[in-house]
């Protein structure tokens, strides 16, 4: 049963396009409480949703986890009471009092990235092929295209509203009209929190549409942000060669970004910030969900359970220095 809630809840985090990590408990050695099958989701934001394991697991978890998310690569995770170095396995030290090992394996799940191409040009037919020929997710908004010049898009809407299209920061927009509705297409592009606008055009037609934004009350930080002429310079000529130049010149973004791209850092940072280390048993503790704390010298310490606090409630000058540096 807890297999299928486990698949049910990663099939609805793909389907929404969330980033997410999976954890699974592969091998443990008693007492612990984890187990072999035990699964966990790790969302961006830190929070667990499942079980791979009691108090000290879980901060490690989330820690490799979020690191999963900002290099998109898998790892495996030992925990252990005595630190066993081996090639291929990030080691921590277990320092809960029950002992045991873990080895939990984690493994970031990433949307496919998406792009968004507004027109029905040569370019923009190529550029959902190519898209499509890399596993990208691929949306099409062209007013006056027929859809079977777009048959194997992942969405196609035929008239200019992205209301109706899910854009997030990670949604690359490519604006290839060419002459038909650029000046609405592209300001309704610049709108959006899209963190790639591209404008396929000349030099000079792109000033010239930029400046029309400029003059429609587009803010000047979103007229800025947009890459015209779209694409990397390759002395691309044929709508297919410009179309590869803009896909290499997305890849090479989501390459030189870390994925999954700014905004899981961003959330990464604060929650690293808010752990503290048990001075009695070096557990580390996130303060924010901390269930026992004490006031020390003016300092608050936390702990991982009731007999920490205890212990060191009783003696606190035996850990004062671990308390106050930690």
């Amino acid at each position: 049963m807890m297999l299928d809630r486990f698949l049910k809840k990663a099939a609805e985090l793909l389907a929404k396009g969330e980033p997410f990590v999976t954890a699974s408990v592969v091998r443990f050695e008693a007492p612990i409480s984890g187990k072999p099958g035990d699964k966990a989701i790790i969302f961006s934001d830190g929070r667990i949703w499942g079980w791979i394991g009691g108090g000290c697991a879980q901060p490690v978890v989330v820690k490799e986890a979020l690191k999963a998310l900002a290099d998109g690569r898998p790892r495996l995770v030992r925990i252990s009471p005595a630190a066993s170095p081996e090639n291929g396995i990030v080691d921590y030290t277990m320092t809960c009092h029950s002992g045991g090992t873990l080895d939990i394996y984690i493994e970031p799940v990433l949307p496919k990235p998406h792009i968004l191409i507004l027109g029905r040009s040569p370019i923009a037919q190529a550029l959902a092929r190519l898209g499509k020929a890399v596993q990208y997710q691929i949306s099409v908004v062209a007013p006056g295209a027929d859809s079977e010049q777009f048959q194997e898009v992942d969405a196609f809407l035929p008239h200019l509203d992205l209301g109706q299209m899910k854009i997030t920061p990670e949604t690359f927009i490519v604006v290839s009209t060419q002459g038909e509705g650029d000046e609405e297409a592209l300001e309704q592009a610049a709108r959006t929190d899209a963190n790639y606008v591209a404008f396929v055009a000349s030099k000079v037609k792109a000033q010239k549409i930029l400046d029309y934004l400029r003059q429609a009350g587009v803010p000047s930080e979103r007229v800025s942000r947009v890459r015209a002429p779209a694409g990397l310079d390759i002395r691309a000529s044929s709508p297919e060669e410009i179309a590869v130049s803009i896909l290499a010149e997305i890849i090479k973004l989501r390459g030189a970004r870390t994925e999954p791209a700014a905004e899981v850092k961003k959330k990464a940072v604060p929650l690293l910030n808010t752990q503290a280390k048990d001075p009695v048993c070096g557990m580390v503790v996130n303060v924010a969900s901390a269930n026992y704390k004490s006031e020390h010298q003016g300092s608050a310490v936390y702990f991982c359970c009731a007999g920490c606090k205890q212990v060191f409630d009783r003696q606190p000058e035996k850990y004062a220095v671990a308390a106050l540096n930690p």
